[in-house]
């Protein structure tokens, strides 16, 4: 009975984490599965507390010691899970989603060594489950500390481009092929051991030689590595609903990849093998020459003027948490009868869907929330573009070949009647790329933080007289 009643709740936890996947993948359902993912959670974890008891019960191995750590390391990690998240803000998320892939990797590199000392001489079939869960695991852990440390600023956002990298590369994975193949001859520890450390070299030198553009598909693809690495420990377990949730997650961030990089215009095996970003030399267009600046009552006349407007933001607005007073500016002119759309570029922000989350949190209507290929092909049409703390994902560098950037579909801001940037400065993006939307005719720079900029032009707003524009 006890064991049908394991088996039931692994079964509703997989479903939980299915309706989970369901419920993310639209707005208006998003809450909805986050819930189920942690029902998921929380019944995977009730029915394997479960089974453990059980096991031991059965094989008369009852060790109340055992217990105590169980749930102590438990507590302590729910306490520190429910800790980070209250305290991180949302444009921290990215590096706490890299942290925590790490805890995945190193957890299956855990498991693969503890299964291989239970079993040293394993069958062919459960040594292969130990050796690429072990290996998969080792490139998780180290690619996702070096994601998490090009995220947060603590390792520069260029490529590492070493002498030969793509020849090192292979070099690694035959070596580490044909320690495989010893391991499942032998047994052997050293095999295992070498392959580890040679596994560990590899997710560093990966992740190292991706330049700062491309960090939104790293994450989603070491997203797709945990998966794998949890799956893998979940055939070593023999624990079936970590296989079905290792799977899902595997696969999703798998598909997330490949549809980021599509709309990046990229190859999926070329950006895991550091392809893109390798030339970090500043892209010009023939463009040169002196920007110019505009005050945020300017801003706040202009606005007043439109009859349509376009927000492109970028990860400056999470940064300088502007949501807020970008929701009320959007308010603001839509009483006035100005049209406001938002225009989302795939890679925004340093997380697939990271200014959809912000935007959301400040109450902003999904509906006028655009995706770029919806959005594009109206800039042209559009009075005012305002580009908020976005700087690789609108740059016309995209259009030069032998850019770092060349071929990245962008939103072609620069079409639009007026272009007003947001900026603190002149910096170059993350990519490292210089913007030469910034000295256009019809570009104008708006220094200072994102927030203050837009506050003061949502109380400029109000003094301001429309006057009557042209149709474009």
């Amino acid at each position: 009975m006890l064991n049908n009643f394991i088996d039931a709740t692994y079964i509703a936890s997989g479903l939980m984490f299915v309706l989970a996947l369901a419920g993310l993948s639209k707005h208006e359902t998003a809450r909805r599965g986050n819930v189920y993912g942690v029902m998921g959670m929380v019944f995977a974890l009730v029915a394997t507390n479960f089974a453990i008891a059980w096991t031991d019960y059965r094989n008369h191995e009852l060790q109340p010691l055992s217990a105590v750590l169980l749930y102590s390391a438990i507590a302590i990690g729910g306490t520190i899970g429910v800790w980070r998240a209250r305290r991180v803000e949302m444009t921290g998320m990215p590096e706490l989603i890299a942290l925590l892939h790490s805890f995945v990797g190193a957890a299956a590199v855990l498991v693969g060594f503890n299964v291989h000392f239970q079993h040293p001489d394993p069958e062919p079939f459960h040594a292969v489950e130990v050796y690429l869960g072990i290996f998969i695991g080792a490139v998780t852990f180290t690619g996702s500390i070096v994601a998490w440390g090009k995220l947060n600023g603590k390792l520069k956002s260029r490529p590492l481009v070493l002498p030969g990298r793509h020849w090192l590369n292979l070099a690694t994975v035959v070596a580490i092929a044909l320690l495989g193949w010893w391991y499942l001859g032998s047994g052997s520890i050293i095999a295992l051991v070498s392959m580890t450390v040679l596994s560990l070299w590899l997710g560093v030198h990966l992740v190292a030689a991706i330049g700062g553009a491309d960090m939104p598909v790293v994450i989603s693809m070491l997203n797709s590595y945990s998966g794998w690495a949890a799956a893998f420990s979940g055939f070593m377990l023999d624990m079936s609903v970590l296989v079905i949730t290792g799977a899902l997650v595997g696969a999703s961030g798998a598909i997330l990849s490949y549809i980021m990089c599509k709309a990046m215009n990229r190859s999926f095996i070329s950006v895991i093998l550091g392809g893109f970003g390798d030339n970090t030399a500043p892209a010009t267009t023939g463009e040169a020459g002196e920007h110019r600046e505009a005050s945020t009552t300017e801003v706040a006349h202009l606005l007043a003027d439109a009859r349509s407007v376009v927000i492109v933001p970028g990860y400056g607005m999470a940064v300088a948490q502007a949501q807020y007073p970008v929701a009320d500016l959007v308010n603001q002119l839509q009483e006035r009868g100005v049209e406001v759309r938002f225009g989302i570029h795939p890679v925004a922000g340093r997380l697939p869907g990271h200014m959809n989350v912000l935007l959301a949190e400040a109450h902003v209507p999904y509906d006028i929330v655009l995706e770029m290929d919806e959005i594009n092909d109206d800039l042209a049409h559009t009075d005012v573009v305002l580009v908020i703390g976005a700087n690789d994902t609108v740059n016309p560098a995209a259009e030069v070949p032998g850019s770092p950037i060349s071929g990245m579909p962008v939103l072609r801001v620069w079409e639009a009647g007026t272009v007003v940037v947001f900026k603190r400065s002149m910096a170059a993006g993350y990519a490292g790329v210089q913007n030469p939307l910034f000295f256009r005719d019809n570009t104008l720079m708006c220094f200072g933080d994102a927030k203050a900029s837009t506050q003061a032009i949502v109380a400029a707003l109000p003094v301001t007289a429309r006057e009557s524009l042209p149709a474009r």
